[in-house]
């Protein structure tokens, strides 16, 4: 029954996802993304005009970015940084083909 619940759970997040055209992801560190310090949490993602529009509650910043599809989902959602640093550069979106890529960076400057 909890198998049941959680793969209609799961195709029911991929169908929003398809409607809707926004991510939900959890940074769970501090990151940098095109020079911009965003704080660890939730957030809803959504691709625009080559920028991705992240959204924390109420406040929300764009940077450069793209989506690309790959012919797998990942198994899970994965943040990889540039050379283990703060500096965000993709998110690998779990139970998906969809990856988010930060193109770009600029000096360090306020964000989320």
């Amino acid at each position: 029954m909890k198998k049941t619940l959680l793969l209609g759970f799961i195709a029911l997040s991929a169908t929003a996802f398809a409607a809707s055209n926004t991510l939900k992801v959890n940074i769970f560190q501090d990151s940098v993304v095109d020079g911009k310090t965003i704080k660890a949490g939730d957030y809803k993602i959504s691709i625009e005009n080559g920028n991705a529009v992240m959204t924390q509650g109420k406040e929300s910043i764009q940077v450069p970015a793209r989506e690309e599809t790959e012919p797998n989902k990942f198994p899970h959602t994965e943040l990889t940084y540039k050379n283990n640093s703060t500096n965000l550069e993709e998110i690998s979106v779990g139970g998906t083909h969809t990856k988010i890529v930060f193109e770009g960076a600029s000096p360090n400057q306020s964000g989320l």
